[in-house]
């Protein structure tokens, strides 16, 4: 037998394999995996009154319609999808919306009558406007407005939002943070219009934001958008670059002038509480010396009253008494010595030398002493110069001098 000559001749009765009969095996064995065979049924090896053509059609009928079930199966199967928590399933027939799902196990129409899109709701979304990753990197056409007051400032903050409408975000927005930028940048336009410079970029930056996210959600309802605005944060408020160092000059003189104003408003505050103490103590003082001038002055009259009644009595007694009563207070004060010779009978006086010369000193060293020159002052009003003893006992001598030469 020449080499290439093929080994099917070796046994005998045995020829090349029959591409039927292997086709056969391999329908039987997809009918018993798929359990397509019928109790009863003769193996497919079984001959018998013209029945091979028919059993050949069953079996691949069966097996088209296993394949057909599975992929019906897988077909539905497909319509199952679950939507997580803080997310929302948007169903959608043929293109048009259904309904929307909550989170949870749910089950639609197979593709390609229905389709569910799953949207983020809980997620914050960010948007710049002014500036784009850092403040460092400004964008000038959407940072710089003007003011009321005709002054150019450079603002830039960011927006932060998300979805409380899963349908009207996904139908009515065509890029959804290109919407919230340009709502976000007319909402600031319109406010910082109707603002002074000063309010802007100090006190008001804090109602610019409220004012901004109010007029954003408007705006964005308005087109139903199904977008929530969650917080306006302002970064940077400033001047522009080109004016800056002039606008830190005048804001220099402001914080000067505010500081100014405060140190003078604490000096007050320190002064003028001082100044009512002293003006109450003052009122307090007046009212006591009222009082007691009153008093000194109705105590004078009733004992002018008493007097007056007891001279009415005896008259030259009481003149007699209140006599002696006034020389005892004038001559208690002096140095000199009265000798009445019509009482006094003996020729030799006794005379105290030592307590005249005592009292002597006394008026030499007054006029030395400063309190007695300079004039005393009360409640810080000037007050008259008071006499001193020994301008009174000058007084009194000259007096009695000119009493004794016109004797």
């Amino acid at each position: 037998m020449p080499p290439n000559e093929p080994q099917w001749g070796k046994k005998d009765n045995e020829g090349p394999p029959d591409l039927d009969e292997t086709l056969r095996k391999l329908q039987q064995k997809i009918a018993e995996l798929l359990g397509l065979r019928r109790r009863g049924a003769p193996p497919p090896g079984a001959t018998g009154g013209g029945g091979g053509t028919g059993h050949h059609g069953g079996a691949w009928g069966g097996g088209m319609a296993a394949v057909t079930l599975l992929v019906v199966a897988v077909w539905v199967g497909s319509g199952f999808y679950i939507v997580d928590e803080g997310k929302r399933g948007v169903v959608l027939r043929f293109g048009r919306y259904v309904e929307t799902t909550m989170p949870g196990a749910h089950w639609h129409i197979p593709y390609p009558v229905e389709s569910v899109q799953v949207v983020d709701i809980a997620s914050v979304r960010p948007v710049e406007v002014g500036y784009r990753g850092t403040t460092k990197n400004p964008q000038p056409k959407e940072a710089l407005m003007l003011t009321d007051d005709e002054n150019i400032v450079d603002v830039q903050f960011a927006v932060q939002y998300n979805i409380k409408s899963p349908e009207d975000y996904l139908f009515n927005n065509k890029d959804p943070d290109e919407n919230v930028r340009q709502a976000a940048e007319s909402s600031i336009r319109e406010v910082v219009g109707k603002s002074k410079m000063d309010f802007v970029l100090s006190a008001g930056r804090t109602e610019v934001g409220a004012d901004v996210k109010r007029l954003m959600q408007q705006m964005l309802d308005r087109y139903k958008t199904g977008i929530q605005i969650l917080s306006v944060n302002m970064q940077n408020t400033q001047a522009p670059d080109q004016v800056l160092p002039a606008f830190e000059d005048v804001q220099r003189a402001k914080q000067d002038r505010e500081r100014f104003k405060n140190e003078g408003q604490a000096y007050a505050n320190d002064v003028v509480p001082k100044a009512r103490g002293i003006a109450a103590r003052l009122g307090e003082e007046a009212a006591g010396y009222r009082q007691s001038v009153i008093a000194t002055a109705q105590g004078d009259a009733a004992r002018f009253k008493e007097i007056l009644a007891e001279y009415e009595k005896a008259p030259a007694v009481t003149r007699e008494r209140m006599y002696l009563d006034t020389m005892q207070q004038i001559l208690a004060s002096t140095s000199k010595v009265l000798v009445d010779q019509k009482t006094t009978g003996q020729n030799l006086l006794y005379l105290p030398l030592d307590k005249l010369m005592q009292l002597s000193s006394q008026s030499q060293a007054a006029p030395a002493t400063p309190a007695a020159a300079e004039p005393s002052t009360q409640l810080g009003t000037p007050a008259e110069t008071m006499p001193g003893p020994t301008d009174v006992t000058a007084r009194r001598d000259a007096l009695r001098s000119r009493e004794r030469e016109s004797r």
